[in-house]
């Protein structure tokens, strides 16, 4: 099939990959982008010829994470409830869509993986990242916490703290110490390392392949973080109603010079990302 966003194909036996495909953008996160990536890991979870998939971005970068440029108000990819938080319940309800599928999915991140390309790359299974990424969620600086709420599930407490305080980045090999990735590679390795991993974790049969990866997921849920992410959906919503967030969002305006000033005006003070002087 012809997507618009992504491209798709089996590079080991039984292994579907996935390429977010808008390197002019950093593949930010539109509607349509994310409804490609989910109508074909569901092809996969269907699939008897495929055991595992992997998600990956095209160009420099996993992901920028969200597409402010676009309007993700209109022609969501599935059907949320209304009211406030709404975004952010919707986006969740489809990153947990990704939990719950019963084939493993691998997310390998290069360059940056930042916002919601955190939270995408969360939803996976496995996490293989290169030792130089970057992985940050930058928006609690002015705009407000993270959709899904996944920092002290994933590296703890303390480390979760200063990530959120800060919205600094990780570096990938940082990444993987702290517990948000599996492991880190020099760059050069990444692909061929997760492929390795791939075709090896396809070996296993399926229908016991779905088991061990519930078993993990459901422990997790034992201990409240479904919970706990979907009841940060409220947090979220609160914090846009903060005088902070208004201020800042009120700048925003959907086109590429805007939404890149106002990135710019976030960042600059910390000397970071988009406004690091090398």
């Amino acid at each position: 099939m012809s997507y618009q966003h992504i491209i798709v194909d089996d590079p080991r036996p039984r292994v579907r990959r996935i390429t977010l495909n808008r390197p002019e953008k950093r593949n930010a996160l539109n509607n349509r982008l994310r409804g490609e990536i989910f109508e074909v890991l569901e092809q996969a979870d269907r699939d008897p010829d495929i055991s595992i998939s992997i998600l990956r971005g095209a160009g420099p970068c996993f992901s920028a994470g969200y597409d402010l440029s676009a309007d993700n108000r209109v022609d969501q990819p599935y059907h949320s409830a209304s009211g406030p938080g709404q975004w952010s319940r919707h986006v969740v309800e489809g990153w947990f869509s990704i939990w719950d599928l019963a084939k493993p999915v691998i997310a390998q991140v290069h360059g940056y993986c930042l916002a919601g390309g955190t939270e995408l790359a969360t939803a996976c299974d496995v996490v293989y990242v290169a030792d130089d990424a970057q992985i940050g969620y930058p928006p609690v600086r002015l705009m407000s916490p993270p959709d899904m709420q996944y920092h002290p599930w994933l590296v703890g407490m303390r480390r979760a703290m200063e990530l959120m305080l800060t919205g600094d980045a990780m570096s990938g090999r940082e990444a993987a110490e702290w517990g948000y990735a599996t492991r880190s590679f020099p760059l050069a390795e990444l692909e061929a390392k997760t492929l390795d991993f791939a075709e090896r974790a396809a070996k296993v049969p399926v229908e016991l392949q779905q088991l061990n990866k519930r078993s993990v997921h459901r422990a997790m849920e034992i201990m409240g973080a479904r919970a706990a992410m979907r009841a940060g959906t409220e947090i979220q919503a609160l914090a846009f109603t903060t005088e902070a967030s208004k201020a800042y969002m009120a700048g925003f305006r959907r086109d590429g010079g805007s939404v890149k000033a106002q990135l710019d005006q976030r960042d600059a003070t910390f000397g970071d990302y988009r406004t690091k002087k090398e």
